[in-house]
């Protein structure tokens, strides 16, 4: 009677360790990248390519204009990271205080130019346009107000001393809420030139027909920044951190992105 007891308890042992299950694999850590849509095409790539770096993380891209994703952020959006098109947007979170302000840095400067598809109507500079644009007989098109490339715009207006509503008002102007709706405009033939930023140009296949200096506008620079409510904060500033190497540098560069101050 000892035996089938024994072979019993031995085949109940054998059972349980073969039950066991096995480790679940982990899920890979997402970090969400809000960014301006100017940047859509060179982070994707950049995505695509730290995938091998870090093969855990899944970055999930939100592009917008830099004004309409600060309001995200604002209002609760998730959001691990942040790459402005421009300081203005992302000095409003900071002084909310809704950043990491200690992994926040100047990542990148861009050109804001003057574009077109065509000849742009014989319009071959900003000086030209500054001529032209009140006569109403060549369409700018430009972004809106909150939009940093439309601010980069209204500043070069207000060099040349024109009345952007004056402009608007003669059906001099045509609108859009990123730079990537105001190159579309420009490509497809509705307006005859944009004011746009030269690695949009460059995406596009627009011809640049002038860049602006800093004195009509300033210097054009993309800042970046950890989110302080960053749901996995450490992952954020790698790669953040992976933006700023050799590897990141030559995507952002090959379509004409530098380095601040270079």
């Amino acid at each position: 009677m000892k035996r089938p007891l024994a072979l019993l308890l031995a085949l109940l042992t054998l059972c349980g360790c073969a039950a066991k299950p096995e480790p679940a694999a982990e899920e890979p850590t997402e970090v969400v990248v809000f960014a301006a849509a100017s940047l859509l095409e060179t982070l994707t790539e950049i995505g695509e390519n730290y995938k091998s770096v870090a093969p855990g993380v899944t970055l999930t891209f939100s592009f917008d204009s830099s004004g309409t994703l600060k309001t995200q952020i604002e209002e609760g959006a998730d959001c691990d990271l942040f790459l402005s098109a421009a300081p203005r947007q992302m000095n409003a979170l900071q002084d909310a205080g809704l950043l990491d302000e200690a992994s926040r840095v100047d990542l990148l400067e861009n050109k804001v130019a003057l574009v077109a598809a065509g000849d742009g109507k014989g319009v071959a500079s900003f000086d030209a346009l500054a001529e032209r644009l009140p006569s109403g007989d060549v369409l700018l098109a430009m972004g809106n107000g909150d939009v940093p490339v439309g601010q980069y715009t209204q500043k070069i207006f207000a060099y040349y001393g024109l009345d952007e509503a004056a402009l608007a008002a003669a059906g001099a102007l045509t609108y859009g809420s990123n730079v990537k709706e105001v190159t579309t405009q420009v490509a497809e033939g509705a307006a005859d030139l944009g004011v746009v930023y030269a690695t949009d140009a460059r995406s596009a296949g627009l011809s640049v027909l002038d860049t602006a200096t800093a004195d009509m506008c300033g210097q054009v620079i993309y800042p970046a920044a950890v989110l302080k409510n960053s749901r996995h904060p450490d992952e954020a500033a790698a790669f953040l951190a992976y933006l700023q190497t050799p590897d990141a540098a030559a995507v952002f560069e090959a379509v004409g992105f530098t380095a601040p101050g270079k």
